[in-house]
């Protein structure tokens, strides 16, 4: 399997979007602090993902939601989550 994520920073309230095959793997990586792009801004939350079967189809999603059409269809599917935990300015 593959997957689109999407990550909360605890500390910053921002959003991180990435792909990956081993979903547990790399979000245990994040965590860790073991990801160069993300090990500054921890501690993580997983708050969003998707699976797919093919590596184009993830990440051609991936990319998608890192659009800006693709953050307004994540501030629409997680508005919920949103509402209750809304996202801070810097």
């Amino acid at each position: 399997m593959h997957y689109v994520y999407v990550m909360r920073s605890v500390s910053d309230h921002g959003l991180y979007i990435g792909y990956s095959a081993n979903l547990r793997r790399r979000f245990t990586q994040h965590v860790e602090g073991g990801a160069f792009a993300t090990s500054y801004r921890g501690p993580w939350k997983l708050i969003y993902y998707e699976a797919y079967t093919e590596q184009g189809d993830a990440l051609g999603r991936e990319r998608y939601l890192k659009s800006g059409a693709g953050r307004r269809f994540l501030r629409a599917q997680l508005a919920h989550y949103l509402r209750r935990n809304p996202i801070r300015s810097r």
